[in-house]
């Protein structure tokens, strides 16, 4: 079609008038933009000068979209901690503000994968779909806003959830020695939260790539994933994302329990995490103390785990768990970093080498643990056996102490050591099989009421075998009040005692028919000897008297 040279003019005048007030109404606006340049980098810092705005905590970028923290904000330079790989960063290069914080992406999205501190997938799933980010370093809730700790968390260990009860809110350590089990603790509690409605957070700060890769394997084959969020922090990683992991890791699991979550999240360990601050601290020369750790290696563990609490019901009623781990040495518990922590959290789990060697699995030593929460974040039913079952074990273990010297053991003395060996065969437990709240009271009646006492300890594992099968027959009506009755009745103590006793029935010896008085070889009593037939005992000579 063609057109007339008029109203192609015409056309072209209109675009150019638009083009022109565009043009004229566009009125540029300056930015200010800070560039720095790096004065030198070593082990995961570098020095940066050049930038007089920044602020404490502020992100900025290095070439090659590396991140780093402002750690040391001095007059001239400011000391920073970097974020990634910074073998490619040169003194010259540029470094640029960002105006904003460290930030990590939370959500639902985040379920069921496995991330870096800075929220990057490490799982080859893609990318996360998160519409929402939070700071790492958040404020705790004032203790205005939190409400006392009442619920139980289960973690489906006998043991624990009978003498050393962890509730929802609560920071339980676990410590002990290096290979003593206390990262199967902390996946067994992961694994029974199936269908208990509360989410996981996974942080492995600083761990072995292959134990990541274990634990991550595990819980994907027994479908904790679903409900678990992992994240990461290698041993090979730069200290500075050990620094950062498990305070990302808080936030991913604030963001459910501000949504109305119980949440549990468990720090794998808290060593690493202290030694990587340590290594940080020496390399931007703050001055060391103790064991060359910083003065506020203290404050930097108290403010992440002081995140952990109980919301009020005005608030939604979520809670955030926290089982920290710490390694000690040489069994010593009163070493700096675990005394911290022992004064920070509401209780702890001593894992000891002498038990795991011994293959008493989970190895918990019972006298050295304690929960300062105690008996108010725990069922009824579990209040009413574990006083005495904690002093019946205490009493076992001083006297099997005793015991060793070889001296001789008076009947009653027997059978307390007897019992205790009972006690310890029942709260042994394979890995990955936590055990319901119905088979676990089954389990611990039938401990107090000594059913399993004419057991053989060779057949404890059978016997208590076949009790866990027979627990399914316990009536629905009574496995619901296990869960909210104030108090266990005796019809149902009664109940549950009667079933334990059918299950246990076969594994008992039977006792022999006494014989007959008549069948009984008659012992004729011995004569007794008669007053005159006793020695005469002749008077002493009296001495004779002086004159």
């Amino acid at each position: 079609m063609n057109m007339e040279p008029e109203s192609l003019q015409n056309l072209f005048d209109g675009v150019f008038a638009g083009i022109s007030q565009v043009r004229e109404a566009f009125t540029p606006e300056m930015t200010p933009r800070e560039v720095g340049t790096i004065t030198s980098v070593a082990t995961g810092i570098a020095k940066v000068s050049g930038l007089p705005g920044v602020g404490f905590d502020e992100l900025v970028t290095f070439p090659g979209d590396v991140l780093g923290i402002a750690f040391n904000v001095d007059e001239n330079e400011i000391g920073v901690v970097l974020l990634g790989e910074y073998w490619h960063l040169h003194a010259g290069d540029e470094v640029q503000r960002t105006g904003r914080v460290m930030d990590v992406a939370v959500g639902d999205g985040l379920l069921g994968r496995v991330i870096d501190p800075l929220g990057r997938p490490l799982d080859g799933n893609g990318s996360v779909a998160s519409g929402k980010r939070l700071p790492v370093e958040r404020p705790a809730p004032p203790i205005m806003d939190r409400a006392p700790v009442t619920v139980p968390l289960q973690t489906g260990l006998k043991v624990i959830d009978a003498l050393i009860p962890v509730g929802r809110g609560q920071r339980e350590l676990i410590l002990g020695d290096r290979q003593t089990g206390k990262t199967a603790i902390a996946i067994d509690t992961i694994l029974n939260q199936r269908d208990q409605d509360v989410l996981c957070v996974y942080c492995a700060i600083g761990q072995r790539a292959s134990a990541v890769a274990k634990a991550v394997a595990t819980l994907r084959e027994k479908g904790a994933m679903d409900y678990t969020v992992i994240v990461v922090s290698e041993g090979n990683d730069p200290p500075g994302l050990a620094y950062i992991a498990p305070y990302a890791a808080t936030s991913i699991a604030e963001s459910f329990m501000e949504a109305a979550r119980d949440v549990l999240i468990v720090y794998d360990d808290l060593t690493h995490h202290a030694r990587a601050y340590r290594e940080l601290s020496l390399l931007l020369r703050r001055p060391p103390g103790r064991e060359a750790f910083p003065g506020d290696i203290f404050y930097i563990h108290s403010r992440l785990l002081e995140r952990a609490t109980h919301l009020r019901q005005e608030l939604g009623g979520g809670s955030l768990t926290a089982l920290p781990i710490i390694e000690t040495e040489a069994q010593d518990i009163s070493a700096y970093i675990p005394t911290n922590l022992i004064s920070i959290t509401d209780g702890q789990i001593y894992l000891s080498p002498s038990l795991f060697e011994l293959g008493v699995l989970p190895a918990v030593d019972v006298g050295r643990s304690v929960s300062r929460v105690g008996g108010k974040a725990q069922r009824a039913a579990y209040r009413a056996v574990a006083g005495d079952l904690k002093l019946a074990y205490a009493q076992f273990e001083e006297l099997e102490t005793f015991s060793r010297f070889g001296a001789r053991l008076d009947e009653g003395t027997r059978k307390t050591i007897e019992h205790g060996r009972r006690i310890r065969a029942c709260l042994k437990q394979p890995e990955f099989a936590p055990v319901s709240v119905p088979e676990q009271i089954a389990v611990l009646l039938a401990l107090t009421a000594e059913l399993f006492d004419r057991v053989p300890l060779d057949q404890m594992a059978d016997a208590e075998h076949a009790l866990l099968k027979a627990a399914a027959d316990i009536p629905a009506d009574v496995r619901g009040r296990l869960d909210t009755a104030d108090k266990l009745s005796d019809e149902d103590r009664k109940a549950i005692v009667e079933i334990a006793r059918k299950s246990l029935a076969s594994f008992q010896p039977k006792t022999e028919p006494k014989a007959k008085p008549q069948d009984k070889a008659e012992v004729k009593p011995k004569p007794k000897a008669k007053p005159e037939d006793k020695a005469e005992v002749k008077p002493k000579p009296k001495p004779e008297e002086k004159s």
